[in-house]
C-alpha cells in the first residue's frame, strides 16, 4: 500500500521530535564528559562554555582517584552491589519458584501478604527502628538487608516459572531428583534470561544508593558513591560533610572535579549493561504473556 504525503510528513515529524527528545537526554552526559576530560586551564578561561574541548586532561580524575575518598566509596558501593544483586536474586527466585508450585501450602496467604506489601508501606522511621534494634546501624548491611527483595520482581519471577512444563520436573523426580536439584540443575537454567534482567534491575538499585546510606551510615568511611557525589554537589554551597571537604579540596577547579565523579559513578552500570542487554527485553517480558 502506497503511503499518503500526510503518512510521510507524520513520520518526518515523529522523527524529528525522537531526535530532539535523543538530544536532550544525551547532552548532561556529554556535556558531563567533555567538562571532566577538559583541560584545567582552558576550563578556567572559558568559564565552563566548553562543547568540544582542544584539549584533554586527565587532572581532574587524577586528582580525585588519589584521594582515599573516591577508591574507599566505590569499593562500599561495589560491596552493596555484587552482594546485595546475589542475595536479592537467591530470595526472590526460592521465594517465587516456591510460591509457582501447586502443592505449597498456605500459597494463597502468602501471596495477598506479598500484595500487601505492594500497597501498604510501613514507612521511614519503623523501618529505621528495625534495623537499629538488628545492630545494623553503621554497617553496610543496612542497606542490603531491608530492601532484599521486592514484591513485584516475585511476582514476575513466579509468573514465568509458572510456564516451565510440569513435565521437566516430573522427569527429574522420577531419576531420584529433590526439590533442591530440580530448583538448581533445571529450573534456573531455563531462567537466565529472567536472572538476568531482574539482576539488572537489582544491581541499579544497590548502586544508586543513597537515601539509606544517608538514615543508616554515620562513619563517612562507609558512604557509598552516591553520598559522595551528593556532598560533592554540596561543596560549592559549603553544606557537604567536613571530612569530604577537605580530602577534595585542590588546584583543579571544583565543578570538573564534580564531572569527573558523576561520570566515574556512572562508568559501571554502563559497563554491564551492554552484557546484560541482549537478556534484557526478553527476561523483562517473559511470565508477563501467558502464551
Amino acid at each position: 500500500m502506497k503511503e499518503s504525503r500526510t503518512d510521510n510528513i507524520l513520520q518526518t515529524g515523529v522523527i524529528v521530535i525522537l531526535v530532539l527528545v535523543s538530544i536532550i537526554m544525551v547532552f548532561p552526559l556529554y556535556y558531563t564528559i567533555v567538562i571532566s576530560f577538559a583541560d584545567p586551564v582552558l576550563y578556567t578561561k572559558t568559564r565552563g562554555m566548553i562543547f568540544f574541548p582542544s584539549q584533554v586532561s586527565l587532572d581532574a580524575y587524577k586528582y580525585i582517584l588519589s584521594t582515599p575518598v573516591i577508591p574507599r566509596s566505590f569499593l562500599n558501593s561495589a560491596f552493596i552491589t555484587a552482594a546485595g544483586t546475589c542475595l536479592s536474586l537467591f530470595v526472590t527466585s526460592t521465594l517465587a519458584y516456591a510460591l509457582s508450585r501447586q502443592r505449597l501450602r498456605g500459597r494463597t496467604i502468602i501471596n495477598k501478604a506479598i500484595l500487601f506489601t505492594m500497597i501498604f508501606s510501613p514507612g521511614i522511621i519503623p523501618v529505621f527502628l528495625m534495623v537499629k534494634s538488628l545492630g545494623m546501624l553503621d554497617t553496610l548491611w543496612s542497606l542490603i538487608i531491608p530492601v532484599l527483595s521486592s514484591g513485584w520482581y516475585v511476582i514476575l519471577m513466579k509468573s514465568f516459572f509458572g510456564t516451565i512444563p510440569a513435565s521437566l520436573e516430573e522427569s527429574a523426580l522420577i531419576d531420584g531428583a529433590d526439590d533442591l536439584t530440580i530448583f538448581a540443575r533445571v529450573v534456573l537454567p531455563l531462567s537466565m534470561p529472567s536472572l538476568a534482567a531482574f539482576g539488572l534491575f537489582y544491581a541499579v538499585g544497590y548502586w544508586n544508593t543513597y537515601l539509606t546510606a544517608v538514615f543508616y551510615l554515620r562513619n563517612s568511611d562507609l558512604w557509598p558513591i552516591q553520598v559522595i557525589v551528593r556532598n560533592l554537589m554540596d561543596m560549592a554551597s559549603g553544606a557537604a560533610s567536613s571530612e569530604v571537604a577537605v580530602e577534595l579540596t585542590g588546584k583543579v577547579p571544583h565543578a570538573q572535579v564534580q564531572m569527573a565523579a558523576v561520570f566515574l559513578a556512572m562508568v559501571p552500570i554502563l559497563m554491564v549493561y551492554p552484557f546484560l542487554q541482549k537478556h534484557f527485553a526478553k527476561g523483562s517480558l517473559q511470565g508477563s504473556i501467558k502464551e
